[in-house]
């Protein structure tokens, strides 16, 4: 019966507190969901809403929210984990030549990333407004595939049954 704050509808901060309702059993039969929905489009505006009374709760992201909640501008309630991994690239044809050079492109990045680690912690931590401790926290969170080209059937399964 509360009020979540989203960036917007069908995105990660709108699909997360259904994982949440669906862990604690707060789905309710009839289909309605427990909660309204607030979309407040910006990180910037989930805090504000948060603290405006605007939205009761938001889920989005542990090392990005964390610098907020260590200066106490928002209150971190716990944390919940997406049953999947992030970040698909979906096709209508996989087949596509023009797919081969951005899959080529994209896993070249990640090898990079992979081999300057140390790199990666330099740019988050002066860029992205990590403080350099959290950067090297969130890099051993971090795993990409070694290629981005087909998926595993058993993680489509699991993300439909979620």
């Amino acid at each position: 019966g509360k009020k979540v704050g989203v960036s917007r509808i069908g995105s990660g901060s709108y699909v997360m507190p259904f994982v949440l309702a669906d862990q604690h059993g707060w789905l309710r039969s009839d289909g309605h969901p427990p909660f309204e929905a607030v979309p407040l489009e910006t990180f910037a505006k989930l805090r504000d809403g948060v603290n405006d009374k605007s939205a009761d709760f938001f889920m989005w992201e542990h090392f990005t929210t964390k610098k907020y909640w260590d200066n106490g501008s928002i209150k971190r309630l716990g944390e919940v984990s997406t049953p999947w991994s992030s970040w698909k690239i979906v096709a209508r044809d996989p087949l596509d030549k023009s797919m081969q050079a951005m899959s080529d492109a994209i896993n070249a990045g990640i090898l990079y990333f992979n081999e300057h680690q140390q790199e990666a912690v330099d740019y988050i931590s002066t860029e992205l407004d990590y403080s350099k401790e959290d950067a090297e926290e969130w890099m051993k969170t971090v795993e990409f595939a070694k290629d981005v080209r087909g998926v595993d059937p058993k993680v489509v399964e699991k993300t439909i049954q979620t």
